[in-house]
């Protein structure tokens, strides 16, 4: 089956208002709605409230294929032993994180763009590794583009709150916890030379000296954003994650964007990034044409307006699969 840069894939169609212009993909809608590694609970229905804010029909209006695969099984927080005081309910997460690695490859194999619906952020740990593990078979590597308030490199050693979402970006990197790294037996999963942090605004400072420790190079804080323009920062961070990898997964966590537009997250930073930023972002990833996998996560309807959120986030999946303004 052809993937998204084969040019056998589907032609694309004529540029008109509303409509994507690159190939037609086969998309497969995961839902993860893991909400063990956060404090406040409630972000195990974003997948729920992104599926009821339209997503399947909106994107199949810009002429994709989609399937809903579901979602992955996900222990119940109230029936867990909450584990280690450094990293709650960890085991549980892993298993949950390996079960979505292994799903993510089957959809890969299947010749299918897996498009992940969190749940909290240490759901990264097992869309990544799995995404990695397909293209590491063909032997190529993988670039991350990691959409967030916060850089989630905490290890349960630096972690100050002992949330396994504040990990998930460590565990890839190969920093710990080991549970969490060593999916498919192997870490890390990701180079750090091709790992792109975009729009951080609240880092640890044991997280400052992680990602110095880890060797990220491309850290792009929302200061850089207001100085430098979005359209240059992503041009930049798309370059990096796209060196000599076979394109790139996209991590979006929805507290990136300004509570203002976005209220119903787990961990609301101010001084994000606007609606128009947002979606700004995501056109350019859709122009450049690489990318391999996408997820989003932390929409909590607990705290969401009217849906507010998790409409935010399914138009923002748009933009990034192909919908153009004109």
């Amino acid at each position: 089956m052809p993937g998204p840069n084969d040019p056998s894939a589907t032609p694309a169609s004529p540029p008109h208002s509303g409509t994507q212009s690159l190939p037609t993909r086969n998309i497969r809608v995961i839902g993860v709605p893991l909400d063990m590694g956060a404090s406040r609970r409630g972000v195990d229905m974003g997948p729920s409230a992104m599926r009821v804010a339209g997503l399947e029909a909106r994107l199949e209006a810009l002429g994709h294929h989609v399937v809903d695969g579901g979602n992955i099984r996900v222990e119940i927080a109230e029936t867990q032993p909450s584990g280690s005081e450094n990293a709650h309910y960890l085991k549980q997460i892993a298993e949950t994180c390996t079960r979505t690695a292994e799903f993510v490859v089957k959809t890969l194999e299947e010749g299918m763009t897996p498009l992940v619906l969190g749940g909290d952020h240490s759901l990264a740990a097992g869309s990544v590794s799995g995404v990695a593990e397909f293209y590491r078979r063909q032997g190529q590597k993988i670039g991350v583009l990691w959409i967030d308030a916060h850089s989630d490199i905490n290890t349960p050693d630096t972690s100050p709150s002992g949330n396994v979402h504040g990990m998930p970006l460590a565990a890839l990197l190969g920093l710990g916890p080991d549970a969490l790294g060593n999916i498919f037996g192997y870490a890390p999963k990701i180079a750090p030379e091709n790992t792109v942090l975009i729009g951080v605004r609240d880092i640890d400072a044991a997280e400052r000296e992680n990602i110095r420790r880890a060797g990220v190079a491309e850290v792009y804080t929302m200061r850089d954003i207001d100085e430098r323009g979005m359209r240059t920062v992503m041009e930049e961070a798309l370059r990096a994650a796209g060196r000599g990898t076979a394109g790139y997964h996209v991590s979006l966590d929805m507290d990136w964007i300004d509570p203002e537009d976005a209220p119903g997250v787990g961990t609301p930073v101010r001084g994000g990034a606007t609606y128009r930023e947002a979606h700004l972002a995501m056109e350019i990833i859709a122009d450049h044409g690489r990318l391999l996998s996408f997820e989003i996560v932390e929409v909590n309807p607990v705290i969401d307006e009217h849906n507010r959120t998790a409409d935010l986030a399914v138009e923002l999946a748009c933009s990034a699969f192909g919908k153009k303004i004109l």
